[in-house]
């Protein structure tokens, strides 16, 4: 347990970081362009651990006690007077454009980053789960759609799918834009099906954080236990087993599907055991000693048999890519992922999507935590996600995020003069409450998870 709180805190200290840097870089950089002084560069709020001091214009760069944020100041005459030979450097004294690219510059950088990452992710291909569906529950929304275990989603309302990402994301823009998802459907053998899940006025509740799977009716879909090809030597050949058999139990263990044959028979190597099965609707039963691989406690049985290729090409999909072609996957996946956040906090915003859907730092770090466990590719993919989220969450038009200081700039360009100290401090009280109300919002979330 404190083992995996450790991990969750420093995956989480090490994302915050890392993307609050790419932010602020944007910012500095773009502001640098623009020919503004920096004063200095912060990662973290509250008193430097550590600091230095570089550059023709002595910029200050630091990392502080609290490694939740960071900031980028720059030199601005409202807060004091600017030197002479500062003229002209200041913030607020640049051209309103410049102002506008440095506030744009930090929720970009972010975007970039996530297309970068995914490029990364994608340069080697894909590979992973198909969207075929696994058991349905008896009278859910599922069943009554006419859906079964062993179906592929083909298209959401028209758009083809080829994994369980892009299934999921068109089934709750469908969902919540209608409380209808129309489905086109494909079996193993390749036959094709329309269905049309009707959820009616459920669509929020369904939207709750993890009620998507059980609320449906539907399980994640994996191969049932059919031998395929069988391997000389096996313990399947010798015992009779051909392709197309039906494996349905291992000593005495249910096997409807692959990975309950795989756990069935791993635990047994080298033993001699009853393996019942189906071939032709008929039931048979043959005793075979299983093989084995690895030594020590790495030990696993051996069935010697491979899963049947159209098994492979329903449940599966590989993916290749060149390099260009990776590039340009990684632009697209960033955008749908930021189209759909936005269209989800909008929905928020209406009560159509839960609120419950809002994470703090404490589900953020546990999702940290259990990235990092999972491997590198899996981490880089949840800071893709993460650093999509921050820039669209920094592009609201709240006064004390970009976005609403991106407003204020505008606002200036039209009237002409800067907004009155007045407007902007009532502009920022607002922004403020925003701000509290939405972290009050996400601790509540945070803990109700933890306290379920």
């Amino acid at each position: 347990m404190m083992g995996n709180m450790l991990t969750s805190l420093l995956a989480f200290v090490v994302a915050i970081s890392v993307l609050v840097a790419i932010h602020e870089f944007g910012h500095y950089i773009v502001g640098r362009w623009a020919g503004m002084k920096v004063l200095r560069f912060s990662i973290g709020f509250g008193s430097p651990v550590w600091s230095r001091r570089a550059g023709k214009d002595d910029t200050e760069y630091c990392i502080a006690a609290i490694p939740l944020g960071g900031y980028v100041r720059f030199l601005d005459s409202r807060e004091g007077a600017v030197a002479p030979a500062d003229e002209g450097r200041a913030f607020d004294q640049r051209p309103i454009p410049h102002r506008i690219a440095v506030l744009f510059a930090g929720p970009l950088f972010n975007f970039l980053f996530a297309i970068l990452a995914y490029w990364v992710l994608l340069m080697p291909g894909e590979q992973g789960l198909a969207p075929v569906l696994g058991e349905i529950a008896a009278d859910s929304y599922a069943d009554r759609a006419g859906l079964h275990d062993g179906d592929r989603i083909v298209a959401v309302d028209d758009e083809p799918v080829n994994d369980w990402e892009s299934a999921l994301l068109a089934i709750l823009e469908s969902m919540v834009a209608t409380g209808q998802v129309p489905l086109l459907m494909q079996d193993e053998r390749g036959g094709q099906h329309r269905a049309t899940l009707d959820v009616g006025d459920q669509a929020s509740r369904l939207t709750e954080p993890g009620a998507l799977f059980e609320g449906l009716g539907i399980g994640v879909g994996q191969p049932f236990a059919v031998v395929g090809e069988t391997t000389e030597d096996g313990a399947a050949r010798a015992g009779g087993l051909r392709e197309g058999d039906r494996i349905t139990a291992v000593a005495g263990k249910p096997t409807k599907y692959w990975g309950d044959l795989l756990a069935a028979v791993g635990g047994l190597p080298g033993e001699q055991v009853d393996v019942e099965y189906l071939r032709d609707g008929a039931a048979y039963q043959v005793s075979l000693t299983l093989g084995e691989t690895g030594a020590g406690d790495s030990r696993r049985g051996m069935l010697g048999i491979r899963l049947p290729d159209s098994a492979v090409d329903h449940y599966y999909f590989e993916r290749e890519y060149s390099l260009p072609g990776a590039f340009v996957a990684a632009i697209g996946e960033t955008w749908e992922k930021t189209v759909f956040t936005v269209r989800m906090l909008g929905r928020m915003v209406t009560g159509d999507v839960s609120i419950k859907n809002i994470s703090g730092p404490i589900n953020i770090a546990q999702f940290a935590g259990d990235s990092a466990e999972r491997g590198i590719a899996v981490f880089v993919g949840f800071l893709a996600i993460i650093s999509i989220s921050l820039g669209v969450l920094n592009l609201l038009p709240v006064p004390v995020l970009d976005g609403g200081q991106i407003v204020f700039q505008l606002a200036e360009a039209v009237k002409g003069s800067p907004l009155t100290e007045r407007a902007q401090i009532i502009g920022q009280q607002i922004g403020i409450f925003a701000l509290l109300l939405l972290m009050s919002f996400a601790f509540y979330n945070d803990i109700a998870r933890i306290l379920e």
